[in-house]
């Protein structure tokens, strides 16, 4: 899917550039056609000022002769100023249609790339947690190896709950039909709820708390629980298992300043800008080796 898109996008750009070139090359001709009727034309009436200097006045033909001078200038000018201005507006055309171009062409591949990561991560919870029961089903197992196996079942059912309503969320808000709502909410125990989620889900994973208690905020519960989900599932993702995800809330100025601080390999300066557009992910979908859908960032924006 990537191969074929930057092939389409290079044979886009091939033709956008021959057409503008034709463009350009027929508004080149236009004015060069134009200059030479302007300068055959004063020509002719030269010659033919000239032709009646015996039935005219010195006085006279000079006049006619600056007359024509001056006329050829004016016309001139008005064919160089024409000629600028479609210039202008066609390098504004091009630049507005290559823009447009480019980016329903990089929205496409940011939609085939979401749709090859939500049929994985779709298939991936429901696969692990059918075997896991029916491992449960089949075989005697010991106590600890069922804890261990429920365990991961609903670590896995608790990862598609997170990406049907990131899905869910995502299309109520771009089609408006999400209603907000504004609830006098404890940012630290929702806080602490969800890093504690986090705690039971990846157990192998340290995070440190550093929250300050009772910071109350007014705000819709279920997008603050998302937002926090989302940055606690990138912090998860893209750092070393061994290095742990500190989470911290502080209330300065009357406001509460919420942070999530890993050690991964961060975000190149060049994505930055383009990590909070929807579908967007850093990479290609089928090389890439971390889960996601791209709705994460443009959820938490």
């Amino acid at each position: 899917m990537a191969a074929s898109s930057r092939k389409k996008l290079q044979r886009a750009t091939i033709m956008y550039w021959l057409l503008l070139i034709y463009i350009i090359a027929a508004l080149v001709w236009w004015f060069i056609s134009l200059e030479n009727q302007n300068r055959d034309m004063k020509s002719l009436r030269l010659v033919n000022i000239h032709s009646q200097k015996d039935s005219i006045t010195i006085r006279q033909l000079e006049k006619d002769v600056e007359f024509i001078n001056d006329e050829y200038r004016r016309n001139a000018t008005k064919y160089i100023g024409e000629g600028i201005t479609f210039f202008i507006l066609i390098l504004i055309g091009a630049a507005f249609v290559y823009r447009s171009v480019r980016r329903q062409i990089r929205l496409q591949q940011q939609q085939q790339n979401f749709m090859m990561a939500v049929t994985h991560e779709l298939k991936t919870p429901i696969s692990v947690a059918r075997l896991n029961l029916e491992t449960l089903q089949k075989y005697h197992l010991d106590p600890e190896m069922q804890k261990k196996l429920i365990q991961m079942t609903l670590q896995e059912t608790a990862r598609l709950n997170t990406l049907t309503n990131n899905i869910l969320i995502s299309s109520q808000l771009e089609g408006g039909g999400y209603v907000f709502s504004k609830d006098e909410l404890d940012l630290s125990d929702l806080f602490r709820d969800c890093i504690q989620d986090y705690k039971n889900r990846y157990t192998d994973r340290k995070f440190i708390e550093e929250i300050q208690p009772e910071i109350e905020i007014e705000g819709d519960a279920l997008l603050l629980q998302m937002l926090i989900n989302n940055l606690l599932d990138n912090a998860v993702k893209y750092s070393p298992k061994e290095k742990p995800v500190i989470c911290r809330l502080q209330k300065k100025n009357s406001r509460g300043w919420l942070s999530i601080i890993d050690e991964g390999p961060g975000i190149p300066d060049t994505e930055k800008k383009k990590v909070f557009e929807k579908f967007y992910r850093v990479g290609n979908e089928s090389t890439r080796k971390t889960q996601g859908t791209g709705l994460g960032l443009y959820l938490c924006r």
